[in-house]
């Protein structure tokens, strides 16, 4: 396995290519399911969870690839409605085509989803809202079997008991071909569900609401294929303004507006950083001091779980101490040991993580756990003394296109070890 080594110690300045949102692709490129012929999806990054989505749309007997920041879907006649276990285990967002098979083919066979081991993530709530449309779901052996009598799913009121955003993508997709009409409510609102919604919508879905916590849609009687150019990365993008303001460096980040990271700016402000529009980018300039931030993660337009990691990386550096509060998901403090391996001063508390701020981290050796806890231990060993290996990075890989190889233009020295244990 491949590892990445970093000399910390170096300022980072330059400009910043953001990439296509991976949580945005990988429902839009399930919803090529609901309609035959040619989709193009423009602006995809180049990511190990796009070839697990693209290799899994190919065992579902869809023609599907991926060349120079673009995947092709073609889907015509019959589809093989069946998941199988060593691709979904691979990725949690594998549980996104189960949506589009229901509406497609009145049945789907999903193995239960696998991905970052941050909780347990249930996918009830996406069953809760099938059986309201008629389906009939059972569980067996690890999958589940979902089958609509008569084959097509009929709209329905469906609430939410929270607001998951896979779920409102699955059911949106489900709903979308279903006879009616079906009203989501207590639906998630991230930047991510508003952009599938769009998609849906020039495919020739009738969809209001996305974007709210209730949306609406028609049901209609097919759809057609779409070229379209997926959403810039708020996550990838909150990651590098995190790494402006650790190294006390100027970045800007090119093509992402202020309106999916307004919760993180508003963070970073107040952790004495500089956050500009320029363009259509954002500046971020780091403060000579690094001011304690406390931060509760929430479902958008809340404070997002994906950067805590690299929220609590850069109050390690903070002169005083930050409690952070994870809300969303169960375990997602895996980070906190590798992070105290470095010289941070963390101890957690059930849900709360509290954060003693010190003069300098120190390189160390340590292990990503989890996606977004790799790009934390990535940022402390910019600013580190000394030389970190983070191990694991293939989780990093999931959710980064090429991070290495986008620091070190900006002064980071940083190299991908590869074959490393």
């Amino acid at each position: 396995m491949d590892s990445i080594e970093i000399v910390g110690g170096r300022r980072l300045a330059g400009t910043v290519p953001i990439s296509g949102a991976k949580n945005a692709a990988l429902p839009i490129m399930t919803a090529a399911l609901l309609a035959d012929g040619e989709h193009v999806f423009r602006n995809v990054p180049n990511l190990r969870d796009v070839h697990t989505m693209t290799k899994l749309l190919g065992r579902l007997g869809v023609d599907a690839s991926y060349s120079d920041g673009q995947v092709h879907v073609t889907a015509a006649g019959s589809i093989e409605p069946t998941a199988p276990y060593d691709l979904v285990k691979q990725m949690r967002a594998s549980v996104l085509v189960l949506g589009p098979l229901v509406a497609r083919c009145g049945r789907a066979i999903v193995s239960l989803p696998g991905g970052c081991a941050i909780g347990a993530r249930p996918i009830d709530q996406h069953l809760k809202g099938l059986e309201a449309m008629g389906a009939r779901v059972e569980l067996h052996h690890g999958y589940v079997e979902v089958n609509v009598p008569g084959g097509r799913l009929k709209g329905s009121d469906v609430t939410l008991d929270f607001p998951t955003h896979t779920g409102t993508e699955n059911l949106m997709c489900a709903a979308v071909l279903a006879k009616g009409r079906t009203t989501l409510t207590n639906c998630a609102r991230e930047p991510e569900v508003e952009e599938l919604a769009r998609v849906l919508n020039k495919m020739g879905g009738r969809i209001e609401g996305a974007g709210t916590s209730v949306i609406s849609i028609e049901g209609v009687d097919s759809l057609h294929p779409v070229d379209h150019a997926i959403i810039p990365d708020r996550i990838e993008a909150g990651t590098f303004m995190v790494a402006a303001a650790a190294t006390r460096g100027d970045l800007l980040l090119e093509g992402i507006g202020f309106e999916p990271l307004e919760a993180v700016i508003a963070k970073l402000r107040e952790a004495g950083s500089a956050v500009e529009r320029e363009g259509d980018g954002i500046r971020v300039v780091g403060g000579e001091t690094i001011r304690p931030t406390d931060i509760i993660t929430q479902p958008h337009p809340g404070f997002p779980t994906d950067m805590q990691a690299q929220l609590m990386m850069l109050m390690c550096l903070a002169e005083g101490t930050s409690r952070i509060t994870e809300t969303v998901f169960e375990n997602r403090f895996m980070h906190v040991s590798e992070l105290n391996r470095m010289g941070a001063d963390i101890h957690v508390s059930g849900r709360t993580a509290t954060v003693h701020g010190v003069s300098r981290l120190e390189g160390a050796e340590v292990m990503a756990t989890d996606l977004r806890a790799s790009a934390s231990l990535v940022l402390a060993g910019l600013v580190a003394e000394g030389t970190t290996q983070v191990r694991r990075v293939y989780h990093l890989d999931r959710g980064y296109e090429q991070i290495e190889q986008k620091l070190a233009p900006l002064g980071a020295r940083i190299k991908r070890v590869v074959g490393d244990a």
